[in-house]
């Protein structure tokens, strides 16, 4: 008979995994690694999200290896861009392009009437392939429009990027630096190579990422953060080759996770964390009930799908917080005793402290 989870075990080990319940003293990369990248349309949001789990963060670290192409910004899972490790995106690119290629062209390729979206494809790889310099992203759409003056100019970029491996390159994603996104091919920026994996390997080892980082979660949780659909089967024979286990949750709900991995007692202590924009914790989380009252998740969603931070007291959603040009606005979500919001101060000054 499968084990049953309480809400306070399954919180607690989603804690654990995102190194949230106690910061780590390693290397980046690797923290990135296992949280299988981390969402970036925000450019500052991983640096806040790496500060909450690495131990003495430095936003310089994080700068040093966009600069030197070990991790990238880029389109990836949802279509949505995440940074991640160079080579872990080459291949998950590779296994989620079709449902990014998909929602191009239903999104922006409908709207294309005289040419095709290979054709838009090919062209804006000869014009990124005419350089050897990132491709600002106005001056690849103005290419665009060039060649086909009559298509939306907009459409045709989207098009373009959503349809090749394209990498935002520095200085955008740098901390505290702006500048308008350029864009270089993947191959071209950290070299050419090929996937490490492909096919249902590839999807078994995504599945394998996945709870390593946030499991024990339901096969919805899976699927709705990657973007992939028909998961089930394949964890299914993951479970049947005693790869992975299956649990029950505290509702009923069946969750599967990796053979062998620990789980958490349930009481273990959860300090105050600020937790970044757009954090997988909670964003795209089919499973975010073990970490935030579904109530309470509800009122932050907004039709432009914008979110502010979250700050988890005792492991579960409390409050809001949003970094401004003076400092950091608190909004709390539920009445915090005098205590909590000491311990909220506390980790506030931490994230001041590394905007300074």
């Amino acid at each position: 008979m499968a084990r049953t989870l309480t809400l306070e075990q399954w919180n607690r080990t989603l804690l654990e995994r995102q190194h949230l319940l106690e910061r780590v003293d390693d290397d980046v990369v690797e923290v990135v690694d296992r949280l299988v990248g981390m969402q970036s349309q925000d450019p500052q949001a991983a640096f806040y999200g790496l500060a909450c789990r690495v131990h003495d963060f430095d936003p310089a670290d994080v700068d040093a290896l966009l600069t030197g192409r070990e991790l990238v910004r880029m389109t990836l899972q949802r279509g949505t861009v995440f940074l991640m490790d160079g080579l872990d995106a080459r291949w998950i690119r590779e296994l989620v392009q079709p449902s990014i290629a998909t929602a191009a062209a239903t999104n922006h390729g409908k709207r294309l009437r005289g040419v095709t979206v290979d054709d838009v494809t090919a062209y804006a790889a000869e014009l990124l392939g005419a350089t050897d310099d990132p491709v600002p992203g106005a001056e690849l759409r103005d290419g665009l429009a060039r060649r086909w003056p009559d298509e939306p100019p907009a459409d045709l970029a989207a098009v373009a990027r959503w349809g090749l491996p394209l990498v935002q390159t520095p200085p955008r994603g740098l901390w505290r630096a702006s500048g308008a996104p350029a864009y270089r091919h993947l191959d071209d920026w950290i070299g050419p190579g090929v996937p490490a994996v492909t096919g249902d390997e590839a999807r078994k080892d995504l599945v394998r990422l996945y709870l390593r980082g946030f499991g024990p979660a339901t096969v919805a949780a899976v699927q709705t953060w990657s973007g992939l659909t028909g998961l089930g089967p394949v964890m299914a024979a993951m479970e049947a080759d005693w790869e992975l286990q299956e649990l029950v949750g505290p509702t009923g709900q069946r969750l599967y996770d990796l053979e062998g991995l620990p789980i958490a007692s349930g009481d273990e202590p959860a300090p105050v964390r600020l937790v970044a924009p757009y954090d997988n914790l909670l964003v795209a989380n089919a499973d975010r009930v073990r970490v935030a009252d579904p109530d309470l998740y509800a009122a932050l969603v907004t039709p432009n799908g914008r979110f502010p931070g979250f700050v988890l007291v005792d492991g579960r959603l409390a409050a809001t917080w949003t970094p401004t040009r003076d400092g950091i606005d608190l909004v709390e979500l539920r009445d915090l005793t005098t205590a909590e919001r000491t311990d909220v101060e506390r980790e506030v000054a931490t994230v001041r402290e590394m905007r300074a």
